[in-house]
């Protein structure tokens, strides 16, 4: 592993244990192993370090809801692979999706770039406007959509990771949660 992913990785484990005030430079060098020197090199701030493992964290998951997600597919097909993905991404990930909820609460969210945040949201947005257009989805303002389902998502994601269930119980509840969230937006 390279010395960025290294400290992305330890940086990660660091906020998601002890928050992001909590958590000095020097220690994220430490158990990455490196200088505080060459932490800095790859991150100036750690403001910057902090927002690099955003997007970082952002990016995989995004890349993971719509992997497999077929354009020739109904809209509900697609949207349950997105919205599967996204549950199964978070239950495999659970500090990434963690650090994700953390730092959407927090004051950093306000130190992200509008055009990075238009960037992360575009695909979303745009399919869910895709929706609306095809008459599919409720006529709704995109944006309140796109906050119903991460709010949804989150709450679902929780309440798996709130206890130990079977595979088959655990894939019976996302089928139901998403057939809710459908029913709700359509």
């Amino acid at each position: 592993m390279d010395k960025k992913e290294e400290i992305l990785k330890t940086a990660l484990k660091l906020f998601v244990e002890f928050g992001f005030h909590a958590t000095p430079t020097s220690k994220i060098a430490k158990e990455a192993g490196i200088a505080n020197g060459t932490l800095f090199h790859y991150y100036k701030t750690k403001d910057e370090l902090i927002l690099a493992l955003y997007a970082h964290t952002k990016s995989r998951l995004t890349e993971y809801m719509y992997a497999n997600a077929s354009k020739d597919e109904s809209l509900e097909l697609v949207f349950k692979s997105i919205y599967t993905n996204t549950i199964e991404w978070a239950q495999e990930n659970k500090a990434e999706f963690y650090f994700i909820q953390q730092f959407s609460t927090s004051p950093f969210y306000g130190l992200i770039s509008p055009e990075e945040i238009t960037k992360q949201a575009k695909p979303h947005l745009d399919f869910l406007q895709a929706g609306i257009k095809a008459a599919v989805l409720k006529p709704l303002p995109v944006d309140m959509l796109y906050t119903l389902i991460n709010s949804h998502i989150a709450g679902i994601n929780q309440y798996l990771s709130s206890e130990e269930f079977s595979t088959a119980k655990q894939k019976k509840i996302i089928n139901e949660s998403f057939q809710l969230l459908w029913d709700m937006i359509t």
